[in-house]
């Protein structure tokens, strides 16, 4: 299912329990971005059409033979394992159409092409397509790109001090709360996003990303988000027309279940970058944008790094240079490691053991001493 063709970054050594929860660096970093950018050979951020185009045929390609193998022999097989079949396509199918997420992503970063016009275009249809509203996420996520790691103004997965956390909090801090708080998170937690902006930063009225005159948008962005909404509407149709062709049992399983996978992903990974005991948050006495790029850290999914068109271990890198495409991240992280030094950092720890650790240890963040007040690390004890 993965790409073939792109450069492959020697394994980083697996670390200790210790090393992973030592904190990253978080003062003023010895390097500056030009440094950086120096380190990375030019053609890393060249765009090609024809070799970014390649991605989306090979994802589609593979999209449209499990949808043919799902709708031509599942309903050959006995009955125990069509059961087993359906399951195992919507794993398969939401990995491939999480890729295709991923590249949507890269319109929305002008990473697509040298073209802002195709890449808008591209962006609309693939997004569109997994019920994403293209501009509407384009703008909010390229504020959470200028305001990564700031307590005040970065859009997404933005923690709370002790203080703000909801009354029942602690009672959450349990094994039976995590499993509840994650499944939420996974499931419906995309949506709740985009519809009431759970997990973003706070506005001083009600936003959503379908809302052209809400607050997250200016009034330049307005008309995009009308076409994002049009998009929409126009998919959404589409999957009622089928449900009336071919019922809504067909469509959950060839399109819902599928995307649901994919909506899981999209917060796992967000999650993971941005949720790690050695990641610092900052205020706005101490945040700037080359210490909030370098705030994120780079996971380890295995196979699925292919297939997720490596946006999980390059995204230190894709913070710095978000208009890089992907096929030149891995090495791009490969060259600037040397320059980052300590303030690069990975962690290596199965995804979904990841996951569990993270929802345990990293429940607010705090400052600690009277020093670097601005400075604020997750905690977990109530």
């Amino acid at each position: 299912m993965g790409a073939g063709g792109r450069m492959s970054v020697p394994p980083t050594a697996k670390k200790s329990e210790a090393d992973i929860h030592q904190r990253a660096p978080h003062s003023k970093p010895p390097f500056t971005l030009s440094q950086i950018k120096k380190a990375i050979p030019p053609h890393c951020f060249q765009r090609s059409v024809l070799r970014s185009f390649s991605y989306v045929v090979h994802d589609l390609i593979w999209a449209s033979l499990f949808y043919y193998i799902a709708t031509n022999y599942f309903h050959l097989l006995p009955h125990p394992l069509s059961y087993l079949a359906w399951p195992i396509y919507w794993a398969f199918q939401g990995c491939i159409l999480t890729g295709v997420w991923v590249i949507a992503h890269e319109c929305g970063h002008h990473a697509f092409s040298d073209y802002q016009w195709l890449d808008d275009t591209v962006g609309l249809i693939l997004h569109s397509a997994l019920l994403v509203p293209y501009f509407s996420w384009k703008y909010s996520h390229r504020r959470h790109h200028s305001n990564t790691g700031s307590l005040e103004r970065d859009e997404v997965f933005v923690p709370k001090t002790k203080s703000q956390l909801a009354w029942f909090s602690k009672y959450l801090n349990n094994p039976p709360g995590r499993f509840i708080t994650l499944t939420i998170q996974l499931t419906i937690g995309w949506p709740l996003y985009l519809m009431f902006n759970v997990s973003g930063r706070p506005y001083s009225r009600f936003a959503c990303h379908f809302d052209p005159h809400g607050p997250i948008y200016s009034d330049r962005e307005r008309l995009q988000i009308y076409i994002s909404d049009a998009g929409i509407l126009a998919i959404t149709y589409g999957l009622y027309c089928l449900a009336v062709s071919k019922g809504a049992a067909w469509v959950l399983c060839v399109y819902g279940c599928p995307l649901l996978i994919v909506n899981g992903f999209l917060v796992l990974i967000t999650y993971l970058q941005h949720t790690h005991p050695a990641l610092p948050h900052y205020d706005s006495s101490e945040w700037d944008w080359l210490r909030g790029a370098l705030a994120t850290i780079d996971r380890d999914y295995g196979i699925l790094n292919k297939v997720f068109h490596n946006i999980t271990d390059t995204h230190m890198a894709h913070h710095l240079f978000s208009t890089m495409p992907h096929y030149h991240a891995m090495e791009a992280t490969k060259v600037i490691k040397p320059v980052l030094g300590d303030y690069y950092q990975f962690d290596g720890t199965p995804f979904y053991k990841a996951m569990w650790r993270e929802a345990k240890e990293c429940i607010y963040v705090e400052p600690e001493g009277d020093q670097n007040k601005g400075v604020f690390w997750y905690q977990n004890k109530f």
